[in-house]
């Protein structure tokens, strides 16, 4: 039994250094363009992300609401999703969690992926969060199934089988910021901005980011930024997440990056 143990940390060891491994290729990856980014905890900025001269292996149509790239050459194996409703501010609608939803469903068996990034293919943008114009249409009984798709779909992105990055350049509200808390890493512009708006609305946030926000930051911090609704860029939320960990309530919402 004691051999069998040993070999079965022996795996998860190879495993886990595996996928630090993809994760340390992917950062180089996307900082190697050399663009400027700016501090935050978790996140790279959309702009240090492989540009449109970069070769993929499928370009996705150019009406598409949600990208599916994958990198060519020597970024083969990294996944590039991009958000592309410009017109809703990539707010979250009915269709697009059904595409997310169906990408993902593909990636998860792909054994040639190492990697995932989320991006916004819409300058200034991440994600609005969920579309609340077409929400205002939905029967009460529509309202209920499509946050619990959201969620199963948002579940689905945090328990991909490789390392997953979320590129914030942009706003990044409600939903959005739970896509982004559903991955492993956040990388952020200094002018993203991002938080948990819901409470503006007298709702709380649905899609798990009550879960996976005092995970990332700590409970303390976590319950001010949900309770507050208040909304932190990318420099704010680097150095009060900081706080947060240095008083031992808390960690880092998004990384830093700049050059």
């Amino acid at each position: 039994m004691a051999a069998a143990a040993a070999l079965g940390g022996l795996g998860l060891l190879r495993a886990r250094l595996r996928l630090a491994a993809a994760a340390a290729a992917t950062s180089a990856a996307l900082c190697q363009t050399g663009h400027r980014t700016s501090p935050l905890q978790g996140g790279v900025a959309v702009a240090a992300l492989p540009s449109a001269g970069r070769s993929y292996g499928s370009q996705a149509k150019e009406e598409e609401e949600l990208r599916v790239r994958y990198l060519d050459d020597e970024h083969k194996g990294i996944v590039v999703l991009g958000l592309n409703r410009s017109h809703a501010k990539n707010a979250l609608s009915k269709n697009l969690v059904k595409m997310m939803s169906k990408a993902l469903d593909a990636l998860k068996s792909d054994k040639k992926v190492r990697t995932v990034v989320f991006r916004s293919e819409v300058p200034g943008i991440f994600c609005a969060g969920a579309d609340l114009k077409e929400r205002a249409k939905m029967h009460s009984s529509e309202v209920s199934s499509f946050v619990s798709r959201a969620r199963a779909t948002i579940n689905e992105l945090a328990n991909l089988p490789v390392p997953t990055i979320a590129a914030i350049d942009g706003t990044a509200l409600g939903g959005g910021l739970e896509l982004a808390l559903a991955c492993d890493i956040r990388v952020a512009a200094s002018s993203a901005k991002m938080g948990l708006v819901e409470t503006k609305l007298a709702i709380i946030p649905g899609a798990g980011g009550t879960q996976r926000l005092p995970r990332t930051i700590g409970v303390s911090l976590a319950k001010e930024l949900i309770f507050s609704a208040r909304i932190v860029d990318g420099t704010s939320s680097n150095e009060s997440c900081k706080t947060g960990y240095q008083s031992g309530n808390g960690g880092r919402l998004s990384n830093r990056f700049s050059n």
